[in-house]
């Protein structure tokens, strides 16, 4: 039997974001065990006010975790590891990420994901719990000014909003061809992330469905000039392959086209 194309995962937590657990090198360890090629570790970036401490690193332990990669690339040659973080995308955070951490710490990439937004002045989580048309609204606002930040390498989970808006209909499509238009023209691939059929899963229309992938908004992807990437989003080493090849094959159902990030292995 044909031995299957190594994979690539960019989307890994270790246990600094205290809601994942493992060190880098053990997810090298289990990388190598499940045919990955190249691993990105990317935990929730340390915030310059220290903000969300309950679900990211201190800045204190960038310099660490940083150590922690260099030390794994050096115990793991066979395998290409690649120092990323995942941010939250806000205005006052912009010279932050470009200046420092893309800059001085001279990180390989960074990604972004929604996980917060405000409304009417007030901070939601997407993580939240069910809501509403508004917070569909600022969900899909904030990440569309994510997006046209330039910052990123890729979207994470862009159809998240499927954790706290159950129902698709005209406002989710509505939000969907949003970031999805906004993905096209500034030429930024978008995630497809497989952590979320790992959830606990919603139900919608009378019907059990995982809070994300949405295929409705992949389907919808098919018809715009965009590239995806496959991500299992692992929170423990165990997790680190979970899901990515039936989901390469979902999206080649889907007609979508494969991200090509080289660029960063070089």
């Amino acid at each position: 039997m044909e031995k299957s194309r190594p994979l690539k995962n960019y989307h890994t937590h270790t246990f600094r974001c205290k809601h994942a657990a493992g060190e880098v090198r053990d997810y090298a360890a289990a990388a190598l065990e499940h045919n990955i090629s190249v691993l990105g570790i990317s935990d929730h970036t340390p915030l310059p006010d220290n903000r969300w401490l309950s679900v990211r690193m201190h800045r204190d332990e960038l310099d660490g975790y940083l150590t922690a990669i260099a030390t794994a690339r050096n115990e793991f040659p066979g395998l290409t590891i690649l120092a990323g973080l995942e941010c939250d995308y806000f205005p006052e955070y912009h010279d932050y990420y470009k200046e420092e951490l893309l800059g001085r710490y001279g990180l390989d990439y960074l990604i972004a994901g929604t996980h917060f937004f405000t409304v009417d002045g007030s901070f939601r989580g997407a993580h939240s719990g069910i809501m509403g048309r508004s917070e569909l609204k600022a969900y899909t606002a904030a990440t569309v000014k994510t997006i046209e930040s330039g910052l990123f390498t890729f979207i994470s989970h862009p159809d998240m909003f499927g954790m706290f808006y159950l129902q698709w209909d005209k406002e989710a499509e509505a939000a969907a061809r949003e970031i999805l238009g906004a993905a096209a023209d500034n030429h930024i691939a978008l995630e497809l992330n497989t952590f979320g059929l790992r959830k606990n899963p919603v139900v919608s229309g009378g019907v059990e469905r995982a809070v994300y992938p949405l295929p409705q908004f992949w389907e919808l992807a098919a018809g715009y000039d965009i590239r995806v990437v496959v991500n299992s989003d692992a929170h423990s080493p165990a997790e680190v392959a979970e899901g990515i090849e039936p989901c390469l094959r979902q999206a080649a159902g889907w007609g979508l086209t494969t991200a090509d990030f080289s660029y960063l292995e070089a």
